[in-house]
């Protein structure tokens, strides 16, 4: 579901298959203060792996 004009219907033609975890997704990578977090932690030295606050605050699993 990612990529795509988010104004655009033809963008969203299979949302109706969409699982809870790709609306969750695609409504996290739109918020704001979630981008800011993330282009901090890439930037940081912990980029490696997400630390614990920043996954609890977001609510993210990552699965291996």
């Amino acid at each position: 579901m990612h990529g795509g004009d988010w104004r655009s219907e033809s963008a969203y033609q299979q949302i109706s298959k969409a699982e809870a975890a790709d609306l969750a997704w695609e409504w996290l990578r739109r918020d704001r203060e979630y981008q800011e977090d993330f282009a901090a932690l890439a930037s940081s030295e912990q980029s490696n792996a997400a630390p614990d606050h920043f996954r609890r605050k977001w609510g993210l699993t990552f699965c291996s």
